[in-house]
């Protein structure tokens, strides 16, 4: 199946929903980073920080931090798959540069993160799994800040 076919699938299953490809790209990436905060939320609970205004026992929050890690993955898969196939690596200017080397490194954190929750009993230093999950925030937030919000602010603000 040529990749045009697959990108024209993907395009009119993408605009059932939303008004255009990259409309559904850009929401399905907030609502990913809108779970990204939940992330660093239940994180930092679940490692003794914010129990004040995190007022969740240890297992709750673990509970919320392990699904709304699967769902913000979940919500990339199409966001890549448009990134990646359709658009491509791009130097256009210096947003799109940023983005493009971002969006690189995204899976090759989260597959970081995961081996070592994975392997946690390899004695990992304990400060290695939160820089992990500091990283992937970060770099989802310049992902989100570089594609999202500028889409939000530049072209428009719907579905």
């Amino acid at each position: 199946m040529p990749l045009a076919d697959v990108s024209s699938r993907y395009a009119d299953l993408v605009e059932s929903v939303f008004s255009t490809a990259i409309a559904g790209k850009v929401w399905l990436a907030t609502g990913a980073f809108v779970l990204a905060f939940v992330q660093v939320l239940t994180a930092s609970r679940m490692w003794g920080k914010l129990e004040r205004f995190v007022p969740l026992s240890f297992s709750t929050s673990r509970r919320i931090h392990r699904w709304s890690g699967r769902i913000a993955l979940l919500l990339t898969i199409p966001v890549i798959f448009h990134c990646v196939m359709i658009l491509g690596f791009e130097t256009t200017d210096l947003r799109v540069t940023v983005h493009s080397i971002a969006g690189s490194f995204i899976y090759g954190v989260v597959a970081a993160k995961l081996l070592v929750i994975q392997h946690h009993s390899r004695n990992y230093p304990s400060w290695v799994l939160p820089v992990l999950g500091g990283t992937l925030a970060a770099v989802l937030t310049t992902l989100w800040l570089t594609s999202s919000l500028w889409y939000f602010t530049n072209v428009r603000f719907g579905f």
